[in-house]
């Protein structure tokens, strides 16, 4: 189990009953978001109005048709690019730019070459002049978590693409920030090892309690990872509908094939291809349950 700086925290907060979720506080809250870009080519609309609250230790995963704004949307959360309306707030403070409390996740690993696996996932304290002592034991029970004990002195070149994104999960993670954000992380991987790290991050989250909040297109990832799915309407970004999944966990592989998953893949696909969601189920808010 992954210790926190705060302690161990309880996996149990995050395996209900099936068909109850717990109750979050709000950790984070997007405020009528809005974002234009400026091209070459023309102005690009790529998020209008959009309001979601995320709930504390919530896996919250963001799906939409390409070039609808889930990447523009994370980035605004992280605080690297700024909304051209809206706002963004974690803990009811305004998002203004990086935070250390909020880790980011990329499809890339973004491995510096010529550092090893110990001295990239070092690098985070670097930047943020941390002292990377009294994360040391929490750096080594990640390392062993995901599988690389013994590959500290690998270099990128040596690690599979799997195994970079393993340490890019330790790097993000280290330094126990408690929001993180991931930008269809795996995307770039074969399924099976896709599979491996979807059960790898479920574990993670179970035991450190994070609020995550993942983009990816793959609607059985979504529907597999999340508490809540977030579908977004084609560009302009807007709020389509959100689903919550009540699934119980831990989830497996196996779980994908029951034909209540099934149907929930085939509810958030036509979601997405329409842009609303013509369900039985009432409109689900914009907020976390509680």
């Amino acid at each position: 189990m992954i210790h926190s700086q705060a302690g161990v925290v309880d996996s149990s907060r995050h395996a209900p009953e099936p068909g109850r979720r717990p109750l979050p506080s709000v950790k984070m809250t997007v405020d009528h978001a809005t974002k234009a870009y400026k091209t070459a080519s023309g102005a690009v609309h790529a998020l209008d109005d959009l309001s979601l609250e995320i709930g504390d230790g919530e896996f919250v995963c963001i799906v939409g048709p390409s070039g609808c704004g889930k990447s523009t949307l994370l980035w605004a959360m992280s605080g690297l690019h700024d909304l051209t309306r809206g706002s963004v707030s974690l803990d009811n403070v305004p998002v203004t730019g990086p935070r250390s409390e909020i880790g980011m996740i990329f499809q890339d690993a973004n491995l510096l070459p010529w550092r090893n696996l110990w001295q990239n996932i070092h690098f985070p304290f670097e930047i943020k002049r941390i002292n990377p002592k009294p994360y040391a034991g929490r750096v080594r029970e990640l390392i062993a978590e995901v599988g690389l004990t013994g590959f500290e002195t690998k270099m990128p070149r040596e690690l599979s693409g799997g195994m970079q994104q393993r340490a890019s999960i330790v790097r993000c993670l280290s330094y126990d920030p408690a929001v993180i954000l991931m930008d269809e992380p795996f995307g770039a991987l074969d399924a099976f090892t896709r599979d491996e790290m979807n059960l790898l991050i479920q574990k993670i989250w179970m035991e450190t309690g994070k609020t995550i909040i993942f983009v990816t297109h793959n609607v059985s990832e979504a529907i597999f990872l999340a508490d809540r799915v977030v579908v977004l309407t084609p560009r302009p970004g807007r709020l389509a509908h959100i689903f919550p999944i009540n699934l119980p966990r831990p989830r497996t592989i196996e779980m994908t094939f029951t034909p209540e998953f099934i149907a929930r893949v085939i509810e958030i696909k036509t979601t997405i291809e329409t842009g609303r969601f013509a369900g039985a189920e009432p409109p689900a808010p914009a907020v976390a349950p509680g």
